[in-house]
């Protein structure tokens, strides 16, 4: 078992390119990987109730199974426990699966009532970056989430630390915001895949500053995926709201000025900029991480 600890960033249309022409990964030649991806469940969605998510990942001519448990984080950040291990096929590992912690207290029946429930299938770029005992996994992900007959569209990019301290990814993060379109995403591929499959967009009460941002964050991710207005409003809602906390946390005009900045900039037609970036980014940085994620 071992912590994933990543940066997760949503992307905008033109930012696939603009990243690659970025001073941080001009000249450097990215690996390229076709990952097809199944995500198992009981008919009830076990798993996803308990903000667990497993998958079989074809990677080449290899065949992956992971669990992934319930992150903990916001504005992009999060901490899940990850197992991952090769496995024959081509279904599950039953027996492997059933040895883990996470399902040491689930009903052993629930393994026998694992199903295919939805897929995701896309081309994967990495780079690599390390410098003075820092490294980092930058994986630009482009393709599609499928289930229920419906798709979405997968154009994000994870900043996942392998050694170092957490803060770098922050860091690196607003360096490639200077000229990237990008914002904080704290909704997995998996749990976008369940909303896609049925169970819908549900959004986290705004108890606190983090919070409030938590759900501007899900309000912007439900509405990449539905092109709903009604989530761009709810976004705007929580950035506003955000503004008018007198929090400890928002001890600084700046950062009221950001979220007054990134509910305003909601009004126009092309809100993600490299500008709305940044702003949702400096107030992810300063507000603490502690929202259970989905």
């Amino acid at each position: 078992m071992a912590d994933e600890i990543e940066l997760k960033l949503a992307l905008g249309a033109e930012a696939p390119e603009a990243l690659r022409r970025h001073p941080h990964l001009a000249g450097l030649t990215p690996a390229l990987t076709r990952l097809g991806n199944t995500y198992y469940d009981t008919p009830e969605g076990d798993l996803e109730q308990a903000r667990m998510a497993l998958r079989l990942r074809r990677a080449g001519d290899r065949l992956l199974q992971t669990l992934k448990t319930r992150g903990q984080g916001g504005g992009g950040l999060s901490t899940r426990g990850e197992w991952e291990w090769e496995v024959p096929g081509p279904g599950l590992d039953l027996r492997g699966l059933a040895a883990l912690p996470p399902m040491a207290e689930r009903d052993p029946g629930l393994l026998e009532r694992l199903v295919p429930r939805f897929a995701t299938d896309f081309m994967r770029e990495t780079w690599w970056l390390e410098e003075d005992g820092l490294s980092v996994e930058l994986a630009l992900d482009l393709g599609e989430i499928r289930a229920g007959g419906q798709a979405v569209a997968i154009r994000e990019l994870e900043l996942e630390l392998k050694a170092g301290d957490p803060t770098a990814l922050w860091a690196l993060a607003d360096a490639l915001a200077d000229t990237v379109a990008l914002r904080a995403s704290d909704t997995s591929k998996a749990a976008r895949g369940g909303a896609l499959l049925g169970s819908g967009w549900t959004l986290p009460e705004g108890t606190g500053a983090a919070a409030w941002l938590h759900r501007a964050s899900m309000a912007l991710d439900a509405l990449a995926d539905t092109g709903q207005d009604a989530w761009r409003d709810e976004a705007r809602r929580a950035f506003q709201r955000l503004s008018e906390l007198g929090d400890d946390a928002l001890d600084d005009e700046a950062l009221r000025d950001d979220a007054r900045g990134l509910a305003e900039a909601l009004g126009a037609e092309t809100w993600l900029t490299p500008a709305f970036g940044r702003r949702m980014l400096r107030l992810a940085r300063r507000l603490p991480g502690d929202i259970d994620l989905a």
